[in-house]
């Protein structure tokens, strides 16, 4: 067995990297991606940014924790489960956020709206096979410190109230951290 210390090592030093799989079947070109985009990503987060696997054996799915240290959700920690689809750099990969929160791009419910994860997009904003796993991370960072979408919210309401009066949206976000994002345990 292999392990994520073991792939990122043999990354570094140039050698080919061995990737875990059944005797019948090659290793997809995903896992190949994700050894490289991996260390790529580690060695590039945002500050406010840690990413964690489970298992060291599935690069394909992972946490990422943001927390940001200004604005609106400072103070909160908000934890984001990343899935990596088999088609994946074709497809972007499947995010979804665990931490309850007030957001305008981000329903309660954990969806995500941010253009980089839509298959499709009318824009050149949205998902193509160039970008990588360190786009993804500093995309969800940066839900936290631009909010410039209104004129596609996922939480219609949360915009609404935002445009509407930012002391009480900045009260209910608050309400909000108090409530759901003050500890790195997965809601």
């Amino acid at each position: 067995m292999i392990t994520l210390s073991k792939k990122l090592k043999q990354a570094k030093e140039g050698k080919p990297v061995e990737i875990a799989h059944s005797p019948d079947k090659r290793a997809s070109i995903r896992d190949k991606l994700l050894v490289k985009e991996v260390q790529e990503m580690e060695s590039n987060l945002p500050p406010t940014c840690k990413v964690n696997f489970d298992d060291p054996d599935k690069l394909h799915q992972f946490n990422i924790t943001v927390a940001p240290d200004e604005g609106f959700w400072q103070g909160g920690t908000f934890d984001f489960d990343v899935d990596v689809p088999e088609d994946y750099n074709i497809l972007p990969p499947r995010v979804q956020c665990n931490t309850r929160i007030w957001h305008p791009n981000i329903a309660e419910n954990g969806d995500i709206c941010l253009s980089l994860l839509r298959e499709t997009s009318l824009d050149a904003t949205g998902w193509s096979p160039t970008r990588t796993l360190k786009d993804v991370v500093w995309g969800l960072n940066a839900l936290f410190y631009e909010l410039c979408d209104f004129d596609d919210p996922l939480n219609l309401e949360a915009a609404e109230h935002w445009l509407r009066d930012k002391e009480s949206f900045q009260e209910k976000v608050t309400s909000y951290i108090e409530r759901y994002a003050k500890s790195l345990t997965k809601r």
